[in-house]
């Protein structure tokens, strides 16, 4: 055990270290591909694949739910109309922080 985290501790040290080593001039990088507008597109994209994603678990557990109680309808409707209005918050705030680092 001992000799895991001194192998370890060293890994890290030489991770910590070599950080320098792969460091850019600024001249280097400043000619070349826009990778900011790429990566905010791969950015949105996983946002909103992400959120879909859970839109629909959200609605399959409200119509499970209602399956199981009506009575509890009007309630599962509030928490299920919240829960998608947050999901689709999240979606914006990277779409908003988007632009404000592209433009």
């Amino acid at each position: 055990m001992k000799k895991m985290l001194m192998v370890l501790f060293v890994m890290m040290m030489f991770s910590i270290l070599a950080v320098p080593a792969f460091a850019q001039t600024g001249g280097a990088a400043a000619g070349g591909t826009n990778w900011v507008a790429i990566t905010a597109g791969f950015a949105i994209a996983i946002a909103a694949g992400l959120a879909a994603q859970g839109q629909g678990k959200v609605g399959a557990a409200a119509c499970e739910a209602m399956a199981r109680n009506p009575a509890a309808r009007s309630f599962i409707q509030l928490a299920l109309i919240l829960g998608l209005a947050f999901i689709e918050s999240l979606v914006l705030f990277t779409l908003v922080i988007i632009f404000v680092k592209v433009v």
